[in-house]
C-alpha cells in the first residue's frame, strides 16, 4: 500500500512538472499543440472549400457535356397516340412504352427547356427533381451568352421545394437550327455528404496525429531541453564559494550556447570582483595594520619620553632638550603620515583632479634650484624637450618629481651619486623619467613598490623616515591625469621611474 501511494505521488508530481503553466516545457508543448490545431483547422477550412469547389466544378462539367451530347429528339414531348409538337417548335417522338412520358429520364437530375422569349418547360415534373425556375431577365441574359458562344457558369439555386440544386445551362444539337436551350440541375446534398465525409475521416486523421504528435513531441521537447536542465543543475550548484565553475559552452543548440557563453561572462566578471573584493579587504586589513603600526611607533616613543621627564629628567637641561628634540621628530613624522592619509583618502574618494595646461620643461626648470639644493653634493642632469605641455595641476605635479627625487637623493651615493631628469615628446604622451645609479631593488620587490606601506629592505626604511606612502600617492597622482608610472630597476646599478602623460596643444 504504502509503494503505491509513493508511486502515486511520483506521478503526480511528474504530472504537475509537466502540467505546470510556469513549465517552460508545459509552455512550449502548449503553444505548439495550439498552433498545430491551429493549421489543421485552417486545412480543413481550406480542404473544405477546395473540395466543394472542386466538386461543384467537375459535376458541373459533366452535366455539360451531358447536355452536349444528348439527342434533341429526347427533350420532344408526347402523348399515348402519337407525335405531338414541341410548344418551342421542336417534335419529338412517341414513348416506345407508350406510357404518355418522354423518351428521357434521368435519375437525381432536373431538366428544363428555356428561351430568350420567357418560355420555360420542366420536363421531368413530377417525375424528377422539379426544376428551379430564374427571372425571365436572367433566362434572357443566359440565353443572350450561350447564343454568343459564352461559357455560363454553374449557378447554385433552392428550388421551390427547398432543395439546394446546382444547375448548368447549354443548347443540345446543332445551334442553326433555333433549338431551345436547356437547364439541368442535380441535388448538391450528395456531394456536401461526401465533403463532410472526407472532412470527418481527416478530423479523425487529425486527432490521432495530434495525439501521436503529443506523445513524440513531449519526448523530443524534454531530450532538447536536456541541456538546458543541466545548466539550471550547474547554476544551482554555484555560489560564491565554486565561482570557478563553467557551464559547457558547445551543446549543439545556438540558443543555449550562447546564454551558457553570456552565463560564463558573468561568472566571470562575479570571480573577478570576489576576487577583488577580497583583495581590497586584505589590502585595507594591511592598510589598517600598517597604519596602526606607524603611528603607534611614534607615540609610544612621545610616551616613553614622557614618562622619563615625569620622573625628574625635566630638571635636567640637556636631558630636557634632548627628549623634546625626539619628540617633535616624532609628532613631524606623525604629522607628515596623517597628511599622506589624508591626501591618499582624496584621491581615492576624488580621483578627477582640477586640472589646467602645464608646460612640463618649464615647470621643472623652476624647480632645478630646489632639486639642486635636495641633491647636496649629487650630480643632478636636466635634458628636457621645450614646449611640452599637459594637462595637469603644476603643485601636484611638483609633488610628484619631488618624491621622486627624494627616493634617488636616498638611495645613491652622497658623493658618487648621480640623477639625471629627461623630457621627451613622442606619440602623443609627454615621457619624464628620473633616474639614478644607487643601489637598486630587488626584482621580487618591483610588483609591490607602489602599494602603500610598502617597504624594501634596501629601498625604504623607518630610519630614514618614510612610511611607504610616497610612491602610492604619486602612482594615484598621475593615474588621476590621464597617465602611467613604471619602474626599472637593477641591482648595484640604479632604478629608472618613468611617467607617461598625455600631451595636450598649447593653449597660446
Amino acid at each position: 500500500m504504502t509503494s503505491l501511494l509513493k508511486k502515486d505521488k511520483h506521478l503526480w508530481t511528474w504530472l504537475q512538472q509537466w502540467i505546470s503553466p510556469h513549465s517552460l516545457r508545459s509552455q512550449l508543448l502548449a503553444r505548439s499543440l495550439f498552433i498545430m490545431a491551429a493549421l489543421l483547422l485552417l486545412i480543413g477550412i481550406l480542404q473544405f472549400w477546395i473540395m466543394e469547389s472542386f466538386l461543384y466544378r467537375n459535376q458541373a462539367k459533366t452535366m455539360e457535356e451531358q447536355l452536349m451530347s444528348m439527342p434533341p429528339v429526347w427533350l420532344g414531348s408526347s402523348s399515348r397516340g402519337g407525335a405531338t409538337n414541341n410548344p418551342f417548335g421542336g417534335q419529338s417522338g412517341s414513348d416506345p412504352r407508350g406510357s404518355g412520358n418522354r423518351f428521357l429520364y434521368i435519375p437525381d437530375r432536373s431538366l428544363a427547356l428555356f428561351d430568350n422569349q420567357s418560355g420555360f418547360e420542366d420536363i421531368f415534373g413530377e417525375d424528377g427533381l422539379t426544376a428551379p425556375r430564374l427571372t425571365s431577365v436572367e433566362y434572357q441574359n443566359i440565353a443572350d451568352r450561350i447564343n454568343d458562344k459564352q461559357h455560363v457558369p454553374y449557378r447554385i439555386i433552392t428550388d421551390n421545394q427547398g432543395n439546394e440544386q446546382l444547375i448548368v445551362f447549354s443548347s443540345p444539337g446543332p445551334r442553326n437550327r433555333g433549338l431551345p436551350m436547356v437547364q439541368m440541375g442535380t441535388a448538391t446534398k450528395p456531394l456536401k455528404d461526401l465533403i463532410v465525409k472526407q472532412l470527418l475521416i481527416f478530423l479523425m486523421l487529425s486527432l490521432l496525429a495530434m495525439v501521436a504528435g503529443l506523445v513524440l513531441y513531449a519526448k523530443a521537447l524534454r531530450r532538447t531541453l536536456i541541456p538546458l536542465s543541466s545548466m539550471v543543475d550547474t547554476v544551482q550548484r554555484i555560489d560564491a564559494g565554486s565561482l570557478a565553475e563553467r557551464l559547457p559552452s558547445v551543446q549543439g543548440q545556438q540558443e543555449v550556447d550562447q546564454l551558457a557563453l553570456s552565463f560564463n561572462g558573468m561568472l566571470e566578471r562575479l570571480e573577478d570582483s570576489f576576487e577583488a573584493e577580497r583583495e581590497s579587504k586584505e589590502q585595507m586589513q594591511r592598510f589598517l595594520s600598517d597604519a596602526s603600526h606607524e603611528l603607534r611607533t611614534p607615540l609610544t616613543s612621545i610616551h616613553g619620553f614622557i614618562e622619563v621627564l615625569k620622573r625628574g629628567a625635566a630638571s635636567n637641561s640637556e636631558q630636557l632638550y634632548s627628549a623634546l628634540n625626539s619628540m617633535y621628530g616624532e609628532s613631524v613624522r606623525i604629522n607628515k603620515l596623517v597628511e599622506d592619509l589624508l591626501m591618499l583618502t582624496k584621491l581615492d574618494q576624488a580621483p578627477q583632479q582640477e586640472q589646467e595646461v602645464i608646460q612640463l620643461d618649464s615647470l621643472l626648470l623652476e624647480m632645478q634650484p630646489q632639486l639642486i639644493m635636495m641633491a647636496q653634493e649629487r650630480q643632478v642632469h636636466l635634458d628636457l624637450t621645450a614646449e611640452v605641455h599637459v594637462m595637469a595641476d603644476a603643485h601636484k605635479l611638483k609633488q610628484v618629481v619631488l618624491n621622486l627625487f627624494h627616493n634617488a637623493v636616498q638611495h645613491t651615493d652622497s658623493d658618487r651619486g648621480t640623477i639625471s631628469i629627461t623630457l621627451y615628446a613622442a606619440q602623443h604622451k609627454a615621457e619624464l623619467t628620473v633616474k639614478d645609479n644607487g643601489s637598486g631593488i630587488e626584482p621580487e620587490h618591483l610588483p609591490h613598490i607602489f602599494e602603500r606601506f610598502y617597504r624594501t629592505s634596501s629601498s625604504r626604511s623607518r630610519k630614514q623616515g618614510g612610511a611607504g606612502l610616497g610612491l602610492a600617492i604619486t602612482r594615484s597622482i598621475v593615474e588621476s591625469y590621464g597617465g602611467k608610472i613604471t619602474v626599472r630597476s637593477q641591482l648595484a646599478a640604479g632604478t629608472e621611474f618613468t611617467i607617461l602623460l598625455p600631451l595636450v596643444k598649447s593653449e597660446a
